[in-house]
C-alpha cells in the first residue's frame, strides 16, 4: 500500500503561521503568499477519519487546479501555481465565513432532510411529492456556516447570514452570481464527461485589494457529488440507486456501520482492504472527471518531496 500524508510540520522561508483544517493545511508566508497543502486525510460527517487514503491528497489538489483554470474566465480564484501534486500556492485571501453549498438534485443531506419531513432548506422552499435523487425544479443555494476543525457546519439562511453579519448584502449578491455561474460551468463540464454535477460547495474569500475570488477547491469529490448521466432516469423511474462519483459511499459505509459523527459513537476499523477500496474510489473519480489517467506520485517520502518542491518555486 502505498504512504499516506496525515500531517505536516514545515518550515518554510517568510513563515508566519500555519492553520491545520480538517483536510488541509495552510501555511501563511509573508508579502500575502499561501502554501495550501492537501493531505490525504479523509474527512465525514466533519469528523478526520483514523487512516489516511493513498493519493487523496494529490487528486484533490489536481481536480481543484484544473477546475480553477477552466473557470477562471467566469470567476477569478486565488490560484498562482501548483509546485508539487498535493500543494497549491496562492493569493492570501480573507475568507467568508459561510461555505456557497448549491443543489441540482434532492440528494445527500437534502435528501435525508427531506425523508425527515422538512419542506425548507435554508429557507428555500421544496415542493412536496419529491423523491431521492430527484432533479429540482431549479438549482438552489443551500449556504452552510464554515466550521472549526471539530465542528459541525450548519446550515443558514440567506437572511441569516445577513441579519448576523457574517457577509453585507453587496457581498452576498457577488457570492450568489459566481456561485451560480460556476455550477453552471461545473454542470457543463460534467456532462462533456458522461457525469450529472447533483451539488456542490464553493468558499469564497478577498483579495488584500478588495477583490472577492474563488478559494480553496472546486468540483473534487470531497466537496461535490456526481451522478453518472447514462441510466440516470432509468434508475429514477426504477427506484434503484443512482451510481455515483463522490464521497457519499463513505458517508454510506459509515452509517451503515452505525456512524454518523453523533456523541458517543466510534468510527468502524477501516482495515488495508477498504482503505484500497476508497483510494480506488478516487482515483477512478480523478480519471472519469478530467479525462486522463491517473498518475500516482512519488510517496516515499512525500514530507521530503513537498518540501524540495515547494522552496524550488519560492526560490525561483
Amino acid at each position: 500500500m502505498a504512504q499516506t500524508l496525515t500531517d505536516t510540520n514545515f518550515e518554510f522561508p517568510g513563515q508566519q503561521r500555519v492553520y491545520k483544517g480538517k483536510v488541509r493545511e495552510v501555511y501563511y508566508l509573508e508579502n500575502n503568499l499561501l502554501v495550501m497543502v492537501a493531505t490525504d486525510r479523509l474527512s465525514a460527517f466533519d469528523v478526520v477519519m483514523p487512516r489516511g487514503i493513498p493519493y487523496k491528497g494529490q487528486i484533490l489538489n489536481q481536480i481543484a487546479t484544473r477546475m480553477m483554470q477552466a473557470t477562471e474566465d467566469l470567476v477569478p480564484n486565488w490560484l498562482l501555481a501548483t509546485p508539487d501534486p498535493n500543494v497549491a500556492v496562492g493569493v492570501h485571501c480573507e475568507p467568508f465565513k459561510v461555505e456557497m453549498v448549491i443543489r441540482g438534485y434532492l440528494a445527500g443531506h437534502a435528501a435525508r432532510e427531506y425523508a425527515a419531513g422538512k419542506r425548507e432548506l435554508c429557507g428555500v422552499p421544496l415542493p412536496e411529492g419529491m423523491r431521492e435523487n430527484d432533479a429540482l425544479p431549479e438549482p438552489i443555494i443551500t449556504p452552510a456556516t464554515k466550521a472549526e476543525k471539530g465542528d459541525h457546519d450548519e446550515d443558514i439562511s440567506r437572511e441569516g447570514i445577513l441579519d448576523r453579519g457574517l457577509v453585507s448584502a453587496e457581498d452576498y449578491a457577488v457570492l450568489e452570481d459566481y456561485t451560480r455561474k460556476l455550477f453552471q460551468r461545473g454542470t457543463q463540464l460534467a456532462a462533456e464527461r458522461g457525469l450529472l454535477l447533483v451539488d456542490t460547495k464553493y468558499e469564497f474569500g478577498k483579495t488584500p485589494d478588495g477583490r472577492i475570488v474563488l478559494i480553496d477547491e472546486i468540483h473534487t469529490p470531497d466537496s461535490s457529488r456526481y451522478f453518472y448521466a447514462s441510466g440516470y432516469r432509468e434508475r429514477q423511474q426504477r427506484g434503484e440507486a443512482q451510481k455515483q462519483l463522490s464521497k457519499e459511499f463513505v458517508r454510506q459505509w459509515l452509517i451503515a456501520n452505525g456512524f454518523q459523527g453523533k456523541p458517543g459513537q466510534e468510527v468502524p476499523e477501516m482495515t488495508d482492504a477498504y482503505i484500497d477500496t476508497v483510494s480506488n474510489r478516487y482515483i477512478e473519480l480523478y480519471e472519469k472527471i478530467t479525462g486522463v489517467p491517473f498518475a500516482g506520485a512519488d510517496t516515499s517520502d512525500i514530507p521530503g518531496r513537498i518540501e524540495k518542491n515547494v522552496l524550488g518555486y519560492l526560490r525561483a
